[in-house]
């Protein structure tokens, strides 16, 4: 029975037995584990087998015990730990059937062993890092992405880059060496994202990639503005803001007073914390204000940009005319302007303390700088001190206008003394006119007769 299985046996391998054209292919991945299929025909006696790499017995089931990298299984696979670049070759099986001594070549396979991608390194010129790991680029900067990565024995390398708006990877650029780089001039918000590199195995076909997110800076276009507004706690109050708008991302502004030499230090002071914002508002009040000091907002960019704007407080000073006279019974309108203040001060007319509001009697008109008070109809009891009362937060200042209101009877006294003067005036010329015409006789003596 055993002659019998036996020439079976080499039947079978008369017509397996391979030939320089029956080269499998086997792509392996350095560092894993791989097996080479025997493909020995089936016996039911015992066989040894043997593998050969470039014709020389690198594994066997006989004596010595194989090792740890290189053993051959019951079936007469060959199995490879922790495949190395070294393994690579052509390799062949080979059996022996109990009681021969020769060994019949089975299976001849070419492994191929594939590394990478590894080691993928992203470089992107003009980038600044942040904290997170994110870049970032100025706005209008000419940029150059570069990639590259390691794999054996090739590969192939593509740039791809996606933001918000795009439905999906846009392919940046493509090529097969070692590095891939491609560069964007002038570079605006719309090439914000996230710029992929992908690197793939010509052998494996096994993918790597790596993202790295970009961002556009920009600093606003023009400069920041510096304006006020009354506060909620009255005249005394104000609001400072500051804006600086439409930068990315947001700038960081600061409020404080510029110290003119030789002050060098104050008491409290305006001097407000940074912050991250496009406006930003500070309540001050009087008490830390003073007349002529310059009050600035500073702001600068991420991007290294840094502007300012800034306005010197003024305290209110209204002008006009102190004396206003005016007859009984009659309009009179009392006058004064302001525009020195900064802040704008508020203005009003007072009389005795009193705030003067708009009546019958007192009509108030106002068209800044200018505010005007008429007085209807005045009478003696009218007469007296009006202020134009002008206030900002950094004080109050008071124009004295002084009302005097002369009556009918002292007008009867002025036409009655102009009469007079007016009629010894006529008398003087008649008499003047007369001597005149009458020269001749009064020279001789004759006088007027």
């Amino acid at each position: 029975m055993k002659i019998i299985l036996l020439s079976v046996y080499l039947l079978l391998l008369s017509h397996q037995t391979v030939t320089e054209e029956q080269v499998q292919h086997v792509i392996g991945e350095k560092g894993e584990d791989t097996t080479l299929q025997c493909n020995s025909p089936p016996v039911n006696v015992s066989t040894l087998y043997q593998w050969k790499k470039n014709g020389v017995v690198v594994a066997s089931q006989k004596p010595p015990e194989p090792s740890d990298h290189l053993s051959v299984l019951n079936n007469g696979s060959l199995k490879i730990s922790r495949l190395q670049y070294i393994d690579g070759g052509q390799y062949q099986c080979e059996s022996q059937p109990e009681g021969f001594d020769t060994w019949q070549a089975h299976s001849n396979l070419l492994l191929q062993v594939a590394g990478g991608p590894t080691n993928i390194v992203l470089n992107i010129t003009q980038a600044t890092a942040l904290q997170n790991g994110t870049l970032f680029v100025k706005k209008g900067s000419d940029v150059f992405f570069n990639c590259s990565s390691d794999s054996v024995p090739s590969q192939n390398l593509t740039w791809k880059f996606e933001n918000s708006t795009s439905t999906g990877p846009v392919e940046k650029d493509f090529g097969s060496k070692s590095t891939l780089g491609f560069s964007i001039s002038d570079i605006q918000p719309a090439d914000q994202g996230n710029y992929t590199c992908v690197s793939q195995n010509t052998l494996s076909m096994r993918t790597e990639s790596k993202t790295q997110e970009l961002l556009v800076y920009y600093a606003p276009e023009r400069h920041p503005e510096c304006s006020w507004k009354k506060g909620n706690k009255g005249p005394s109050d104000v609001l400072f803001i500051c804006t600086w708008h439409e930068g990315y991302p947001v700038p960081t502004l600061e409020w404080h007073e510029v110290l003119k030499p030789p002050v060098i230090a104050k008491g409290p002071t305006i001097n407000s914390t940074s912050q991250e914002t496009e406006r930003l508002e500070v309540h001050v009040n009087r008490f830390i204000l003073s007349d002529g000091e310059e009050v600035k907002c500073v702001a600068r960019h991420v991007t290294g940009e840094e502007n300012t704007c800034s306005f010197t407080l003024k305290i209110p000073y209204p002008m006009g005319n102190p004396m206003v006279t005016a007859l009984e019974g009659t309009n009179v309108t009392l006058q004064c302007s302001e525009n020195n203040s900064l802040p704008p001060a508020t203005t009003v007319w007072k009389k005795k303390d009193t705030v003067i509001n708009s009546t019958s009697k007192y009509i108030l008109s106002e068209n800044a700088p200018q505010y005007t008070l008429t007085i209807v109809n005045v009478t003696t009891e009218d007469e007296g001190i009006y202020k134009c009362y002008s206030e900002n937060p950094l004080g109050v200042k008071e124009l004295d206008v002084i009302l005097t209101v002369k009556t009918t009877s002292g007008n009867g006294g002025i036409v009655v003394g102009i009469f007079v003067s007016v009629l010894i005036i006529m008398i003087g010329i008649v008499i003047g006119v007369t001597a005149y015409t009458k020269r001749d006789r009064i020279c001789i003596g004759l006088g007027f007769g």
